[in-house]
């Protein structure tokens, strides 16, 4: 069984937004142990500098890297990652169980990921060139995924 993490800065408020997270990782399960790793985002001033920016994210990849799992194939989202179509991204988490038994996500914070996390992953992911609320943003990839795994043993739940 495929070993999946997600590593993601800063934690759901919303409880319906927690709840459909919570039941994603769920379903998950069927295929795969599922981990979510929860790193705090690192403070801002309000109206944060870019040398604020630069630093938080440092200071957030510092304990992202470390968080990752060794021998992981790691797929950070990121704006300027490949957007595929959900058949594709099927394929590619495909390809990668082939190789390894564990896949590491990252989402990044509202600033996004550091230049050195996004240079440690294996791949980089855009789910859409649109801007989404961070917390909606984590459930979609859960979904995301989910809907990957389902393809892959050729389930009804993707039509």
């Amino acid at each position: 069984m495929i070993n999946l993490k997600f590593i993601v800065l800063g934690n759901i408020k919303e409880q319906y937004l927690r709840d459909a997270a919570a039941e994603y990782i769920k379903r998950l399960g069927a295929f795969a142990k599922v981990e979510l790793c929860e790193l705090k985002e690192a403070r801002l001033p309000d109206n944060p500098s870019q040398s604020h920016i630069d630093a938080a994210l440092e200071d957030e990849a510092q304990r992202i890297l470390a968080a990752i799992p060794p021998r992981s194939h790691v797929i950070a989202l990121a704006v300027e990652g490949r957007q595929m179509s959900s058949e594709d991204f099927a394929e590619h988490i495909e390809n990668v169980t082939q190789i390894s038994s564990a896949i590491c996500l990252i989402i990044g914070s509202s600033h996004g990921l550091s230049q050195r996390v996004k240079a440690a992953a294996d791949y980089k992911l855009s789910l859409s060139k649109m801007t989404f609320p961070h917390q909606l943003f984590r459930v979609m990839l859960l979904e995301s995924v989910y809907r990957a795994f389902n393809i892959i043993k050729g389930t009804k739940y993707h039509k």
